[in-house]
């Protein structure tokens, strides 16, 4: 089973559709040959499989072995038995090669070895290629251009995973950072008037029966210290509170930029009239569904609107995507369940449109007039 998974995804293409290249080299055996040609065909052809399933379980240099005594078979083949089409198993192989090198050198020699082959088929059995020329050139297209692109196509999704893999070790030293920043601004402001207060209280209970007045100038102090902490402890929560809508819109043009989306901002992202916190919900939910546009959707283009009404405010995030399918959909589910809970905490609503030219998610929330701060 798992040479079986491995093999799909090393050629993309399911095991069972090369039964026919399985069986056509012996079509090409038997009707002309004598018995120790065909002996010797079906020779190739089992040593041919033998060796290619050898190079999909091995490692290091015996791949490369394997692989080039399958283009000595498949030479063979091509000038003996004018069978050229091995390379075609050869040329699915080699593109999903990742040392570079041995890639190029292998790709080259398969291209030398593919059109040798075929020229000396011609000059040996001219009538058999002639018949068949117009496969032998869809063939040795496809040797030339199969490798190069799958190739490339592994390289690309190599760097997609190494640039999500970047992505997310960023926003783990961003989150590190961010709580190393919160420790210190707390220890800051609370770690010294903590301390102050403590040695004013146990001043304070020594001085009570002695010196009562001066007791209570210290508990005086203590008031006076624990108004000050808690004024400066406001004043960092408040600062702490969460992401305005203006900067969450700029990250995201970031975002879809990178992703190579085109982005449209309906709207004006300067709130009035919404709570911060109500802000900050909008945020968190936009981000979560720009990401869920980036990795799912297969969009080309994204577009928020943002549309303060008289009694609610409304956000609403477009894509020219594929939609939700089932299994997009139980991709996304956490994230929208999220985006759920979040909205819930404000009396929000979401909203989800989907359909194969796109999905459309609707965030509302309630409006609330600010309290205006003295």
């Amino acid at each position: 089973m798992k040479l079986k998974e491995r093999f799909r995804k090393n050629t993309g293409l399911s095991p069972f559709v090369w039964i026919v290249f399985y069986i056509l080299p012996f079509y090409f055996i038997f009707p002309t040959s004598s018995i120790p040609q065909i002996v010797f065909g079906i020779l190739m052809i089992i040593l041919f499989f033998v060796f290619y399933v050898l190079s999909f379980v091995a490692k290091g240099w015996l791949v490369y072995f394997w692989t080039s005594l399958q283009i000595v078979i498949s030479t063979i083949m091509g000038i003996f038995f004018s069978y050229i089409y091995f390379s075609l198993f050869l040329a699915f192989f080699i593109g999903n090669l990742k040392n570079r090198v041995a890639f190029w050198i292998l790709y080259g020699i398969l291209i030398a070895t593919t059109v040798g082959s075929i020229n000396v088929g011609f000059i040996l059995n001219s009538r058999v290629f002639v018949t068949q020329l117009p496969f032998v050139i869809l063939s040795t297209l496809a040797v030339i251009l199969l490798p190069i692109g799958t190739y490339n196509r592994n390289k690309e999704e190599k760097l997609k995973e190494q640039l999500e893999n970047a992505n997310k070790r960023i926003a783990d030293l961003v989150k590190m950072e961010e709580r190393q920043r919160i420790s210190r601004d707390l220890h800051d402001t609370l770690g010294q008037k903590l301390s102050l207060i403590g040695m004013k209280s146990d001043l304070a209970s020594r001085l009570i029966s002695k010196n009562p007045a001066q007791a209570q100038i210290e508990i005086k102090d203590v008031q006076q210290t624990a108004r000050i902490a808690l004024k400066e402890v406001r004043e960092l929560v408040t600062k702490m509170r969460g992401t305005r809508l203006d900067d969450e819109i700029k990250r995201i043009y970031q975002i879809l930029k990178t992703a190579q989306i085109k982005f449209r901002l309906k709207g004006d992202t300067h709130l009035k009239n919404t709570p911060l916190i109500a802000e900050n919900v909008v945020s968190m939910c936009l981000k979560e569904a720009v990401n869920n546009v980036v990795k799912h959707s297969q969009a080309t283009e994204c577009t928020i609107t943002i549309n303060p009404k008289e009694k609610e405010l409304e956000v609403t995030v477009e894509d020219n995507g594929i939609g939700l399918g089932d299994r997009d959909e139980r991709k996304v589910g956490n994230g929208i369940q999220g985006m759920r809970e979040r909205l819930e905490f404000v009396n929000g609503t979401l909203e989800i449109e989907s359909e194969n030219s796109g999905t459309t998610i609707k965030i509302k929330i309630p409006k609330v007039q600010r309290k205006i701060e003295e």
